[in-house]
C-alpha cells in the first residue's frame, strides 16, 4: 500500500534516527554491536564533511561514527570487526537518475558499445550479431543498444535505413541511440509499424523523412520510435525479473546502494518487485512514474493512473532492508541538443554552417528545436496536480529554453505549495542560461547532472560546439556555474546512456576531462566551467541524491541513527592524483547493514 505525504515520511525517518541515535544512560553500556569498522578513513559527508576512523552497525543503523578509541564499549563477543587498514569507507553511492531496467535489458542485447563507428563497421557489427542468431531468420527481431549516433565518422554522417536494408537478412532490425532519444529501423520494421509516407509525426516525435517524404528510418524520441518498438514481443516477466537482477548486480559492484528509475513503466515496477519478494534487491529502487506529453493534456485522468501504480507497489517508509518507492513523476520537455537531431528546445536558433572550404563559417539558423513538449500552461497544471496527488517531479530538459520553461513550472509550484517540501527536480541541465543560474537556488530546484558528459568528446565537440555558438558553448554542461550560483547539485548517470563507470563520471565531474586513452582531439578540459571539487562530487551523489528522492534523514551521509549504506574502496579520493579516481575499485557495499557485494580478497583484509 502507497505511503502518502512527505511530512509522514520525514517523521517517521527522523523519529529512526532519534531513536536510534539516542545516547545511552551513562550507567548503562551501549549494546554491542553486529559490525564494526576500524582503523579507517571514514569519510561521513556530514555537515562538516568530517573524517573519522570508526564506524559501528547495529540493526541495520549506525549507531556509532567516531574515533577507534570510542569504539570500544560497542564490541561484544558477537561483533564482526574489520580492520580498514587505512582504507577510505563512505556513504554508498545514490544515483539520482538512471534506467535500470532498460540497462539490464542492454547487457543481453545486440551492443555497439558507445563506440565511434563507420557506416561500414556499424554494419560489421550488426551483422555479426545476425549471423549468431541464424536460426530467427525471417521474422525474429534483432534490437541493437548503444549506438553513439552523435560520434558516427566522418563526424556529420548521418544513418539511415539503407545502411540496414544492406545487411544479409530478412528481419526487422531495431537501433536505439545510446542517448535513448533516436531509433533507427529498416524497411521491414516500417512496414511492420506501418510507418509510411502518409504517416502523420506523434505529438513530442517526429518521423525523419528522405527529400521524397518517405520515411527515412529515423526516428526521434519515444513517440515516434515506440511505433516500431511496440511491435517487437515484450519481455516476458521472468525475464525482466533476471534483466532487473543483472542490473543489480552491476550496481552493487559501483557501490550504488540507491537508484531512482527515471522513466519508470509498469514492467520495471513489476521486474523489481519480483526481486525484492525474492528477497534479492540490493539497493534502494525509486521509481519515476513517466508521464507522456499526450498525457498532460488530461492530467486528472493520468493522476488517477498513477496513484493506482503507486498505490500498488509503493511499499511505504524507508527500512533498513531496500524495497521499491513511487512517489515522483517524470516529464520530458525536450529532447537532446546534440547534431545530428537538435531536439533540444533553446532559446536562441542552433547555427548552421554557411560557405565552403576557407570561406566557411557558422552563423544562427532558422532552427530553435521543437517546441517544449509540455506547452507551458499544460506544464504548470500537470505539476500543480502532481503534487496534490503526493508526487515529486522530476523533469528532462536539455535545452535552455527547456530549463526556462522547466524553472516556471517549479515556480509556479511553489507559489501554489508554498509550505509544502517539494523536492523539484530537472535532468541534465545541458545548456541553461545565465540569467536562470540564481533561480535553482531561489526555487530550491535540483540539478541532476550527468558528469560524465562534462569533457571534451564527440558529441560534445564535434556535435555541439559549432552547433551553438562560442556564447553559449562557455556554459555547456554548468555545473561549475551552477555551484557557485548556490544550487544543490545530485548526480544521476543515466545508465545506460552510457556505460555503468560511476567512479570515470566522477572524476570528469572534478577535471572536465576525457580518457587520457580517448582521441587526442578531445584533450583538455570542456568549456570554462570551473568544474566541481572532490568534496562536491562526492556530496552530489550521495547526501544531495539523497535530499533529491527525499531520503536524506534516512541515507547520504554516515551519522548515527541513519541506516548503515556505506562502501568500502581500494584507494582515497580524496588524496589520489584527480585522474586516478576513474580507476576506483569498490572493495564492499554495504546496504542497510547487509554486505551485497564483496571484491574477492576483500575478507582476507
Amino acid at each position: 500500500m502507497r505511503y502518502s505525504g512527505w511530512a509522514a515520511l520525514v517523521l517517521v525517518q527522523a523519529a529512526g534516527i532519534a531513536a536510534a541515535g539516542a545516547a545511552p544512560a551513562s550507567t548503562q553500556a551501549p549494546t554491542p554491536a553486529d559490525t564494526a569498522y576500524r582503523n579507517g578513513f571514514i569519510y561521513t559527508v556530514d555537515a562538516e564533511d568530517s573524517v573519522q576512523q570508526a564506524l559501528a552497525i547495529r540493526a541495520g543503523r549506525i549507531v556509532y561514527v567516531g574515533s577507534d578509541a570510542g569504539l570500544e564499549p560497542y564490541l561484544g563477543e558477537h561483533t564482526s570487526v574489520i580492520d580498514l587498514h587505512g582504507r577510505m569507507l563512505m556513504p554508498g553511492l545514490v544515483d539520482g537518475h538512471m534506467h535500470p531496467l532498460d540497462g539490464g535489458r542492454d547487457l543481453l542485447k545486440c551492443d555497439l558499445n558507445y563506440q565511434q563507428l563507420r557506416i561500414e563497421e556499424m554494419q560489421t557489427k550488426i551483422q555479426s550479431c545476425l549471423d549468431k542468431t541464424r536460426g530467427r531468420e525471417p521474422d525474429g527481431w534483432l534490437e541493437v543498444v548503444h549506438w553513439f549516433q552523435e560520434a558516427m565518422l566522418p563526424a556529420g554522417t548521418t544513418a539511415t535505413r539503407a545502411a540496414l536494408d544492406a545487411l544479409k537478412t530478412k528481419r526487422p532490425i531495431f537501433v536505439l541511440s545510446s542517448f535513448g532519444h533516436t531509433g533507427l529501423a529498416n524497411s521491414r520494421a516500417l512496414e511492420l509499424a506501418g510507418i509510411t509516407a502518409a504517416t502523420p509525426d506523434p505529438l513530442g516525435g517526429k518521423i525523419g523523412r528522405d527529400p521524397a517524404g518517405n520515411p527515412s528510418g529515423i526516428l526521434e524520441e519515444d513517440a515516434a520510435y515506440d511505433l516500431v518498438r511496440d511491435r517487437i514481443p515484450a519481455p516476458t516477466a521472468s525475464e525482466d525479473a533476471e534483466a532487473a537482477k543483472a542490473a543489480l548486480n552491476a550496481m552493487r559492484q559501483q557501490g550504488v546502494t540507491t537508484f531512482l528509475d527515471a522513466q519508470a513503466k509498469r514492467p520495471a515496477l513489476a521486474a523489481f518487485a519480483a526481486v525484492e519478494r525474492e528477497g534479492k534487491l540490493t539497493a534502494r529502487a525509486h521509481f519515476a512514474l513517466w508521464i507522456t506529453p499526450l498525457e498532460g493534456r488530461d492530467p486528472k485522468k493520468t493522476m488517477a493512473r498513477l496513484t493506482a501504480l503507486a498505490r500498488h507497489y509503493d511499499q511505504g517508509p524507508i527500512e533498513p532492508r531496500p524495497r521499491l518507492t513511487v512517489r515522483n513523476v517524470k516529464l520530458f520537455l525536450d529532447g537532446v541538443i546534440n547534431a545530428p537531431a537538435f531536439t533540444g528546445a533553446m532559446l536562441e536558433p542552433y547555427f548552421a554552417a554557411q560557405g565552403e572550404g576557407s570561406n566557411r563559417r557558422w552563423v544562427a539558423g532558422p532552427n530553435r528545436g521543437p517546441d517544449v513538449y509540455f506547452p507551458a500552461p499544460v506544464l504548470r497544471t500537470m505539476l500543480i496536480e502532481a503534487a496534490a496527488a503526493g508526487f515529486e517531479p522530476h523533469m528532462h530538459a536539455d535545452g535552455d529554453r527547456a530549463v526556462h520553461e522547466g524553472l516556471d513550472g517549479i515556480q509556479a509550484l511553489r507559489e501554489r505549495f508554498a509550505d509544502k517540501d517539494i523536492r523539484a527536480a530537472i535532468a541534465h541541465d545541458e545548456i541553461v542560461d545565465p540569467k536562470d543560474f540564481a533561480r535553482y537556488k531561489e526555487l530550491n530546484a535540483i540539478p541532476v547532472l550527468s558528469f560524465q558528459w562534462e569533457k571534451p568528446a564527440a558529441d560534445s565537440i564535434d556535435g555541439a560546439r559549432d552547433y551553438l555558438g562560442p556564447a553559449r558553448f562557455k556554459y555547456i554542461e554548468p555545473a561549475g556555474f551552477l555551484a557557485s550560483a548556490g544550487a544543490r547539485i545530485a548526480f544521476g548517470s543515466d545508465w545506460p546512456v552510457d556505460a555503468l563507470d560511476e567512479w570515470f563520471a566522477l572524476k570528469v565531474g572534478v577535471t572536465r576531462t576525457n580518457s587520457p586513452q580517448s582521441d587526442p582531439k578531445y584533450a583538455g578540459r570542456l568549456s570554462e566551467d570551473a568544474g566541481l571539487t572532490r568534496a562536491q562530487v562526492l556530496r552530489a551523489a550521495t547526501m544531495n541524491s539523497s535530499y533529491e528522492l527525499h531520503q536524506d534523514l534516512a541515507t547520504g551521509s554516515l551519522e548515527p541513527g541513519k541506516l548503515a549504506d556505506l562502501i568500502v574502496l581500494d584507494r582515497n579520493v580524496l588524496k589520489i592524483p584527480a585522474e586516478e579516481i576513474a580507476q576506483v575499485k569498490v572493495l564492499q557495499t554495504v546496504v542497510g547493514g547487509r554486505v551485497v557485494y564483496e571484491r574477492e580478497g576483500f575478507a582476507a583484509h
